[in-house]
């Protein structure tokens, strides 16, 4: 039967705060219910309310199936004064005490378009510096187990980080995510289209 709907073809980034304290970033906007969108993709909210174990898994099934084109993880910095763009994640364990993969590099860089989330974010008034330190918490090892767990090929989804300080308000924290998946989200291509039956 033909409902007349027309599938959404908007490429999904899927938007994911791993700490469930963490409530400065809200994907719904108003009383519809709706998650905000950026121009041209759709976002997918991936509740961060399970262990760093179950989100990493989670989220790695959602880009290996296809059914999101990129992430942004989003949470809080240790350090004052400005958000940091997560640029890279170390091979560590949630307790630091060893290696997370024996096999896997010491090291992984994040894929998301850095240099231009930075300018945006600083045009849209925020400070913000794009760090090359990692974090020792969920978060890192979320990315880590992520951009680990992806498979080699030329076309790497778009994988970010943004963590906020904590003495920002709720407003300047919905500005920096929306500015940053806005970023993402003008690297993705629309989906394709369905075969002819």
């Amino acid at each position: 039967m033909d409902t007349g709907l027309r599938p959404d073809r908007r490429p999904a980034i899927a938007i994911c705060a791993w700490d469930p304290t963490f409530t400065a970033w809200d994907p719904v906007e108003d009383l519809s219910g709706d998650p905000w969108n950026p121009v041209g993709a759709r976002t997918l909210p991936v509740a961060g309310n399970a262990s760093a174990d179950a989100v990493a898994a989670e989220l790695s099934a959602l880009l290996a199936s296809g059914e999101c084109g990129a992430l942004l993880l989003v949470g809080r910095t240790a350090h004052p004064g400005a958000f940091r763009l997560q640029m890279r994640a170390e091979n560590r364990r949630m307790d630091g005490s060893d290696r997370l993969d024996h096999t896997g590099p010491g090291v992984v860089r994040a894929t998301a378009p850095a240099a231009e989330i930075v300018r945006d974010l600083t045009d849209a008034g925020l400070n913000v510096i794009a760090a090359s330190d990692a974090e020792e918490d969920a978060g890192s090892y979320i990315l880590y187990r992520i951009l680990n767990d992806l498979p080699d090929g030329p076309a790497s989804p778009a994988i970010g980080l943004i963590r906020a300080p904590s003495d920002v308000p709720n407003a300047k924290v919905q500005t920096a995510v929306k500015t940053a998946a806005s970023v993402i989200a003008r690297h993705l291509a629309p989906l394709p289209r369905p075969n002819a039956a």
